[in-house]
C-alpha cells in the first residue's frame, strides 16, 4: 500500500497567481530536486511553498515512517483563499477598490514504487 502524507498552508496572503508558476514547478518531482528547485527560485512564493513542502516531509517522516528518499511531489496546488476588500481615495472624490488576496497551498507527498 502506497502511503501519502499532506500538508496545508491555509490563508496566505499572496495572490494565487503569483504561487501557481512556482507550484507548476515543482509538480512531480522528486522531494529532494524540489526542495533544491524551491530554494534557488526567486521570489517570496517559492519560500512559501517550500515551507509547506517541508511540512509535508515531517509530516511523512514523523507521523508515517516513511523515508525522504523515496518520496515524490504527487499532488500539489495553490488554490484561491477570501480575498480582503479595502478603499482608496480615488480622484474627484471616488473610492477605489483594493482586493487583497489570499491563497490555500496544499502539497501531498507519496512513495515511489519500489519495482
Amino acid at each position: 500500500m502506497k502511503m501519502e502524507a499532506r500538508a496545508i498552508a491555509k490563508f496566505v496572503r499572496m495572490s494565487p497567481i503569483k504561487l501557481k508558476p512556482v507550484v507548476n514547478l515543482v509538480r512531480g518531482k522528486d522531494l529532494k530536486e524540489a526542495l533544491t528547485i524551491l530554494k534557488f527560485t526567486p521570489g517570496k512564493g517559492s519560500e512559501i511553498v517550500e515551507k509547506v513542502v517541508k511540512s509535508a516531509a515531517a509530516n511523512a517522516e514523523n507521523n508515517f515512517d516513511l523515508n525522504p528518499d523515496d518520496l515524490y511531489v504527487a499532488e500539489v496546488y495553490a488554490n484561491k483563499g477570501p480575498t480582503m476588500k479595502r478603499w482608496r481615495a480615488g480622484a474627484q472624490g471616488r473610492a477605489m477598490m483594493i482586493l487583497k488576496r489570499s491563497s490555500h497551498v496544499g502539497v501531498t507527498l507519496k512513495e515511489k514504487n519500489k519495482e
